[in-house]
């Protein structure tokens, strides 16, 4: 790869990995544009890793206080159980570990689809067609969700099934995981920024499956690395997520989803003129 392939697939990766844009909509129009070749699959590793560090990042005070309410699980135990008093230190523990809890059973859907469905997804829906076509159509769903009002402020179980299974729809290419999971928050009454938040937190264990699966297909090959260009692309990849993720939730609520939907309309069109061009 040339210095400016790394740099463009790296800040593209990063910058569309956590908006509601659909990062795999995004990477079709530089294979579609350009003679460079294929990334390989140390790059794909790499980037991945640098929005799963920013994500952590971005979130360390919500992820090091369910640790320490996981820390916490006897004494939140005992008190459930009358052994002995609930107190603020408690209470707070045991909301972080029903927080915990909920992500793990929204991340539970995707797993099993994405084990399934896995094959015949790579096989059958990665064409610009199909990823023109999410792109616009879940678009047009998170237009609808956001115009919906806001009336809960937590997530409950039921909740967190639902934006788990929305989630696993995010397998096929175009239809961008955060787009989905904040749409279904939407549409069950959350605000923007608590379904941002969700969304966000609900990334870190589907991003990490996925590395994890990137690295086991990466260390059964024998590949030729250029580790300074893999560094560089998983260290641009990491700034533009966290920054990207740092200005939607300090914009989300003052703009909404219409800029985002109004972005993946023109990009969908784009992609359907590149299909119908003959490009």
């Amino acid at each position: 790869m040339e210095w400016l392939q790394v740099i463009v697939l790296a800040l593209v990766q990063g910058i569309t990995e956590f908006l509601p844009v659909s990062s795999s909509a995004h990477l079709v129009l530089p294979a579609q544009l350009t003679s460079w070749p294929d990334q390989g699959l140390e790059f794909d590793v790499a980037v991945h890793f640098g929005t799963l560090i920013a994500v952590l990042a971005y979130f360390r005070k919500d992820l090091l206080s369910m640790l320490w309410a996981i820390g916490q699980a006897p004494a939140v135990y005992a008190a459930r159980s009358s052994e002995v008093p609930s107190n603020a230190e408690t209470e707070q523990a045991a909301q972080g570990i029903v927080q915990l809890l909920k992500l793990g059973l929204a991340t539970i859907p995707v797993v099993i689809i994405g084990f399934l469905g896995k094959d015949f997804i790579q096989d059958n829906l990665r064409t610009v067609p199909v990823i023109a076509t999410t792109t616009m159509l879940f678009g047009a769903a998170l237009w609808y969700a956001d115009r919906r009002p806001t009336t809960n402020t937590t997530i409950t179980w039921q909740a967190a099934a639902i934006i788990g299974l929305a989630q696993s729809i995010a397998l096929i290419p175009g239809t961008s995981r955060s787009g989905i999971t904040i749409t279904a928050a939407l549409l069950l009454g959350l605000s923007r920024v608590e379904a941002a938040k969700f969304s966000f937190l609900l990334a870190i264990p589907t991003i990490a499956g996925a590395q994890l699966l990137l690295s086991l297909d990466l260390a059964a090959g024998n590949l030729d690395t250029d580790l300074a260009k893999v560094a560089a692309g998983a260290a641009l990849a990491g700034v533009s997520a966290y920054l990207g993720i740092h200005y939607f939730m300090q914009l989300v609520e003052r703009t909404g989803m219409l800029p985002y939907v109004l972005y993946r309309l023109v990009l969908g069109l784009v992609l359907f003129g590149l299909v119908y061009s003959g490009i």
